[in-house]
């Protein structure tokens, strides 16, 4: 209040018509002038019946405290935004294993609701999620099963996918319906060291009598696709992990390896409304054709899959 009936006074150079403007009595507004330059060591103004104006301390104040004013000012409203989910920052902690275009849907809806959000997002291994979650550093996270269960954390399976084999859309697999882990054991095969499931795809192969083709530098799916799309090698992961027209997933009938992908939250935790009209607009997503227009997939591949389900309901 100092600040501002200085600021007003500054302005119209004239006591009673800040005192109008800021809606308050004579005194009181002179009273706290009084006081603010008290507290600043000397006087702002030269009080003169009509040539009120300000002393060389006042000039040299009056930027600074007009800064201090706007600043005051621009905080109150962001914490006003804050509490009303409109501007709040939403931080979402993903495992590097999920595919960001599977949220665009829900996180447009979102932005449509909520104009001045800022979205923030962090990258990890599941553990780096629930650690994110644990510190407060992220409201919402998405991963596969954690490893180290933590009891504050509330857990939704949002979806469940098969493994399968991704390769380029021009490889000669890439037009079969279904394939055999022994029949890709003559391709290089390119791993996913930063998959929670990594682990147990190597258990497996190893089971089978294959190998990956280790390459400590490819630590994201992003990299990784790259490198399949350039026709480098083949990988075995999620069809919603692919992200690419430039890529096909081939089921493998003899692996039986599937990964839940699952949104966390912290028990007891306020949330803010943004966090919470995102948690209920994945929880209620339709993820089977969200899956379904993610999935890479060319027509005639498409369509064969089609014909096949079809012709298994009907066997």
């Amino acid at each position: 209040h100092q600040v501002r009936y200085f600021l007003s006074v500054a302005r119209t150079l004239n006591f009673t018509a800040a005192a109008e403007e800021c809606h308050v009595a004579q005194p009181s507004l002179s009273r706290a002038i009084i006081k603010l330059e008290q507290e600043l060591g000397g006087d702002l103004f030269r009080r003169e019946r009509s040539l009120t104006h300000l002393t060389d301390l006042g000039r040299l104040m009056l930027p600074l405290l007009t800064q201090c004013y706007d600043s005051a000012n621009a905080a109150k409203s962001l914490a006003s935004s804050y509490r009303q989910g409109t501007s709040a920052p939403l931080c979402l902690a993903l495992s590097h294993t999920v595919n960001l275009q599977l949220l665009i849907h829900p996180l447009t809806e979102l932005v449509k609701a909520f104009p001045g959000l800022e979205l923030k997002f962090q990258r990890g291994k599941a553990g780096e999620v629930a650690d994110a979650l644990k510190q407060g550093e992220a409201e919402l996270g998405i991963a596969c099963p954690l490893t180290e269960p933590w009891d504050r954390l509330e857990s939704w399976v949002l979806f469940t996918e098969r493994f399968e084999l991704a390769v380029p859309k021009l490889h000669p697999l890439a037009m079969q319906n279904s394939l055999t882990l022994a029949s890709i054991g003559k391709h290089r095969l390119l791993p996913r060291g930063y998959c929670e499931q990594a682990g147990d795809l190597a258990r497996i192969l190893e089971a089978q009598g294959l190998a990956q083709d280790f390459h400590d530098t490819i630590a994201s799916d992003h990299d990784l696709t790259a490198l399949l799309a350039a026709n480098i090698g083949l990988s075995i992961m999620p069809p919603s992990a692919t992200g690419s027209d430039s890529l096909r997933t081939l089921p493998l009938a003899d692996l039986e390896l599937t990964r839940p992908v699952v949104l966390y939250a912290v028990a007891g935790r306020q949330r803010s409304p943004a966090a919470t009209a995102l948690l209920r607009l994945l929880r209620t997503a339709d993820w089977p054709a969200i899956l379904e227009r993610g999935a890479p997939q060319s027509q005639a591949v498409a369509t064969a899959r089609r014909q096949t389900s079809t012709a298994l309901r009907r066997g």
